[in-house]
């Protein structure tokens, strides 16, 4: 199948690898010229714009973005609107809030362009093990591109959710969840490493074992192994969480239905909390203990 990648970032260069490896024939665009050579140098088919990009694909044209969340998809659907001819096809595999799914697969609509939400998960690993896809919109249309969906995906790695956004509403929880796992995690070894045995824990070899057959295994935890064989006790990273927008989606969509999800809400409040080491709520809690119990500060070394 011929299909064309807008956005040669960490996902979408991979996958666009990966699609060249399945056989398929990509033509690639990025806003940068660098990538979109270096792709064209491994069999791509390069465009150095928009409008290049949907004349070197067959007809329907199938017009895939990996693009950050936000204006970024905006700017690039509204010229694909313009672009696409009627019966095309435009996918945003980017992490999207699925609200906007349905505004732009409406704006799209009234020009005849079809439109799929595709939700992935595999980060920089994808290339090599493939993508876990989670996919919105039209029955037939995701039929469609299912051949270029079995080779990004490993087997059974890829599902049909249901009417525009459900597959970045699924993605949406699925990163949710993702970050209650990984506090979990995370408190676990921060408790391992208060406790009279830290001096002789070796946090990878705690990490593989857990893997073995424990009900906690898990691919993070497999990474946790790999991150502590490389620094015993990550001496060389700071502990700031960023987060990508997904939790906070979850969180707010949780509120909105009435759903009770504190462990995915708090494992979001840590993440803000680590951003502030000196946080203003801990002098507030400090002081109130040495108020009421004449208990010990700490003197900032802020002067």
């Amino acid at each position: 199948m011929k299909i064309g990648m807008i956005g040669l970032g960490r996902m979408g260069m991979n996958m666009a690898r990966r699609l060249l490896q399945g056989g398929h024939e990509v033509v690639v665009y990025n806003r940068t010229p660098q990538k979109t050579d270096e792709l064209a140098g491994e069999g791509a088919v390069p465009a150095y714009s928009l409008s290049e990009l949907a004349e070197k694909l067959p007809s329907p044209r199938v017009a895939w973005m990996m693009l950050p969340a936000g204006p970024a998809v905006d700017d690039h659907v509204a010229q694909l609107r313009e672009i696409l001819a009627p019966g095309d096809i435009a996918i945003d595999g980017g992490n999207t809030y699925f609200k906007d799914d349905i505004r732009r697969a409406e704006s799209l609509a009234e020009k005849g362009i079809r439109f799929l939400d595709v939700g992935v998960s595999g980060g920089i690993w994808g290339l090599k093990v493939g993508y876990c896809m989670m996919i919105g919109g039209s029955e037939e249309t995701y039929r469609h591109i299912e051949p270029v969906l079995k080779s990004l995906a490993p087997k059974e790695g890829y599902l049909y959710c249901g009417p525009t956004g459900a597959g970045h509403f699924v993605k949406m929880v699925h990163n949710g969840i993702e970050y209650g796992m990984m506090q979990a995690y995370g408190e676990g070894f921060q408790i391992l490493e208060a406790s009279p045995y830290a001096g002789t824990l070796n946090y990878a070899e705690v990490a593989h074992l857990w893997n073995q057959g424990s009900v906690v295994r898990s691919w993070l935890l497999e990474l946790a192994e790999a991150a502590f064989s490389k620094d015993g006790k990550l001496s060389d990273i700071r502990g700031f969480v960023e987060d990508s927008g997904e939790g906070r989606w979850t969180v707010n969509q949780a509120i909105e239905t009435g759903v009770a999800a504190p462990v995915i809400t708090l494992s979001l409040m840590s993440r803000f909390r680590s951003r502030d080491a000196d946080s203003f709520s801990d002098r507030v809690l400090a002081a109130l203990r040495r108020e009421f119990g004449g208990h010990s500060v700490k003197s900032s070394e802020k002067k």
